[in-house]
């Protein structure tokens, strides 16, 4: 790996991006089928809302990066928060198939290509204003897949990070105290 500032923020975003998916993966996997559809109230997003949207939204935005509007004409949105019954197989398709094109996308860039416009929704975009629009919005649904999994999975939870009480421990590891 190159030392340029521009070849670091795009291995750190990737190294982000990838630990927001490795969370919500984790998330996802500890509920029940039958609970990927329920949202908490009617105005409120289900885990199967959340990951068509960000499956969508990154095929969208993602494919053609460079080259075509990041909202593309065959991208239905607003039924990704309509998901119906659609299976856990499919649904992690589309989740894998979003992710799968950002990371393919940015792993193609080149320093050049983050001084470049790109276009969302007919709006210009700086290349590392769109990576960062995508890692804010990725974190914002990820946060809330991971809360509303945990709510789902309720005594069967496994932390995803440091347990309460246990960061003590925790840190004495990191630091090599033990």
């Amino acid at each position: 790996m190159s030392d340029t500032v521009a070849s670091l923020y795009l291995h750190e975003v990737i190294a982000r991006l990838r630990s927001l998916k490795g969370l919500a993966d984790r998330a996802l996997a500890q509920v029940r089928d039958e609970d990927l559809s329920v949202a908490l109230d009617p105005e409120s997003n289900s885990l199967a809302a959340l990951v068509l949207h960000l499956g969508g939204n990154f095929r969208s935005r993602w494919t053609d990066f460079l080259t075509t509007d990041g909202e593309k004409p065959d991208r239905d949105r607003d039924s990704e928060f309509e998901p119906g019954g659609i299976s856990r197989q499919d649904l992690l398709a589309r989740w894998e198939d979003g992710w799968g094109r950002l990371f393919a996308t940015l792993a193609s860039l080149i320093e050049e290509d983050l001084t470049r416009i790109v276009m969302i929704r007919a709006d210009p975009h700086s290349v590392i204003g769109a990576i960062e629009r995508t890692l804010s919005h990725g974190a914002y649904h990820v946060g809330q897949i991971v809360f509303l999994a945990k709510h789902l999975a309720g005594d069967g939870w496994t932390t995803l990070s440091v347990p309460r009480g246990g960061t003590r421990a925790f840190n004495e590891k990191m630091f090599g105290k033990t």
